[in-house]
């Protein structure tokens, strides 16, 4: 499906689904929403007792007619009707009244650049729900180098690297389409993930999810974390006892067991670097990789790539809103690519 610039100007709201948060751009109001992707259900009654920051919060808090759950699995809902109550409650009733009264409303979403059609049929769907009378949908990797500036309609080479909480997408783009593309099933989620495990096989440690985010921060420094403290104080459940405990972890430990997520988006790069042709290979070793996503600002990772592909590694201004800055300027007319959608290259 193409979608043209005149398309997207008609639309009258966007929205970026992402797994970790969730974000709506109106058009002439800004970014109204920008808010977790979570939702916590009454199990007995089925009423959407909380969403977004409150919800989350609530994860692992709960009692057991409780349930926090996410909707929208890496940039795709999963379940199309807790999508729709989540989306209402997040928009509140003065939003949705002023998009109701617009006439033969349109949306804009984004989509992974390898969505299968009935992914992009769910998120067609959610919004559908919405009141929308007619959807556009937009390639992420394309939204995201909109929103942060880069001039992906020029015969040039710009690589821009997506770092989502469930994926890493990463793409060159020429002429406003992309040449090559490669989605990685490395985020975020896989890095906390990673020490969550290590943590829990040497030193018998349940960590809190809340944890996790003081860690990465104690790793920050050059060189995923050569200059930052050797040391790093965590509070967690003990595997064996079950009480709390305290454990001092050595952040070098904690390194070398993210290289094997980490490993995994660098050989993504590699393979998708392979197929693009070089003469835009060239163009890179002046313009590097442009780093969005709000997995872009992970301590070091930037630092890592650099040293890994030799290239320049730039992470955008407010890297997490990129998408949908990009989508927002889109419906607003003030910019202009060549090309939308790479199926219709």
């Amino acid at each position: 499906m193409t979608v043209s610039l005149e398309q997207l100007r008609r639309c009258h709201f966007a929205v970026d689904l992402g797994a970790a948060r969730t974000r709506v751009y109106v058009k002439g109001a800004g970014l109204v929403v920008d808010q977790p992707s979570v939702a916590a259900v009454n199990t007995r009654t089925g009423a959407l007792i909380a969403v977004g920051e409150f919800a989350e919060k609530m994860t692992g808090r709960t009692p057991g007619y409780i349930r926090v759950v996410r909707p929208i699995s890496g940039g795709t809902v999963v379940d199309i009707e807790m999508a729709q109550r989540m989306l209402r409650q997040l928009l509140g009733d003065k939003t949705r009244r002023a998009l109701r009264r617009r006439p033969r409303l349109r949306a804009a979403a984004c989509t992974p650049h390898d969505a299968d059609p009935l992914a992009r049929r769910a998120t067609i769907e959610t919004l559908v729900g919405l009141g929308a009378r007619r959807v556009e949908l937009v390639d992420t990797l394309i939204a995201a180098a909109v929103g942060c500036g880069l001039p992906v309609e020029r015969p040039e080479a710009t690589m821009i690297m997506v770092c989502g909480a469930a994926a890493t997408q990463v793409a060159v783009l020429s002429l406003g389409s992309l040449v090559t593309a490669e989605r990685i099933p490395v985020g975020g989620e896989a890095v906390d993930n990673a020490i969550v495990q290590h943590l829990r096989l040497e030193h018998r440690l349940l960590l809190p999810s809340q944890a996790v985010r003081p860690l990465q921060l104690a790793l920050s420094g050059d060189g995923l974390g050569v200059d930052g403290p050797a040391l790093t104080e965590i509070h967690g459940r003990d595997v064996v006892t079950g009480l709390a405990r305290s454990v001092r972890v050595e952040t070098a430990a904690v390194r070398s067991a993210l290289q094997t997520p980490l490993t995994s988006i660098l050989d993504g790069i590699g393979k998708m670097l392979r197929e693009c042709p070089p003469d835009l290979v060239a163009d890179l070793a002046d313009r590097g990789i442009v780093m969005v996503g709000g997995s872009a600002l992970l301590p070091g990772l930037d630092q890592m790539l650099r040293q890994a592909t030799g290239v320049p590694v730039h992470i955008a201004e407010r890297p997490e809103l990129c998408a949908v800055q990009g989508l927002g300027a889109m419906l607003e007319g003030t910019v202009e690519p060549l090309v939308l959608d790479p199926r219709a290259a």
